[in-house]
């Protein structure tokens, strides 16, 4: 099971590495950009059911949480039409359950993906903080270090969900 839930995890940071890279949404507009982030967040929620199943503990509940909130923040982001607008940022509350569940994961066993999923996670947190919405302005505090730690973020994600897909193929063995 360790092999599928690398592959989702890998397949949902893949969608957002992608979504917030610059000029993808001019290039597919608000609507696809959006759903490439809904779509990640259904493959990263797939991937902590599985590892819930498994009964690993809090952190994986926690994790499992964080996930239905991005579901919740990508869902509502299809709605939003205009490029020039903000389609996504990191949810506050998906990002506090991901530093969360990655720092309780890391000090169980902190090996490498434990370490790439905690840096990971620090990085959406900075993503969700820079891409608070001022409610005076209307605008992100700082909408091209939301996207870019957002991309971060995932890349660090999908390291770690690649370099779990050969530890599942050594226990097979």
């Amino acid at each position: 099971m360790n092999r599928w839930i690398g592959l989702l995890f890998a397949i949902g940071s893949v969608c957002f590495a992608v979504g917030p890279f610059p000029g993808f949404v001019h290039l597919v507009g608000a609507g696809p950009d959006a759903a490439v982030f809904f779509v990640g967040s259904l493959f990263f929620t797939s991937a902590a059911f599985l590892q819930l199943r498994q009964d690993r503990g809090w952190a994986t509940a926690i994790q499992f949480a964080g996930t239905i909130f991005f579901n919740v923040s990508t869902f509502r982001a299809l709605g939003a039409g205009d490029e020039a607008k903000l389609i996504w940022r990191p949810d506050a509350f998906g990002s506090v359950c991901f530093l969360v569940a990655s720092w309780l994961a890391w000090r169980e066993d902190p090996g490498r993906i434990a370490v790439l999923n905690l840096v990971g996670s620090v990085f959406f947190g900075i993503s969700a903080v820079a891409g608070y919405i001022v409610p005076s302005t209307g605008d992100a505090l700082d909408l091209g270090a939301s996207n870019f730690t957002t991309v971060l973020g995932a890349l660090c994600f999908l390291a770690g969900g690649l370099l779990l897909v050969p530890r599942s193929r050594v226990a097979v063995r």
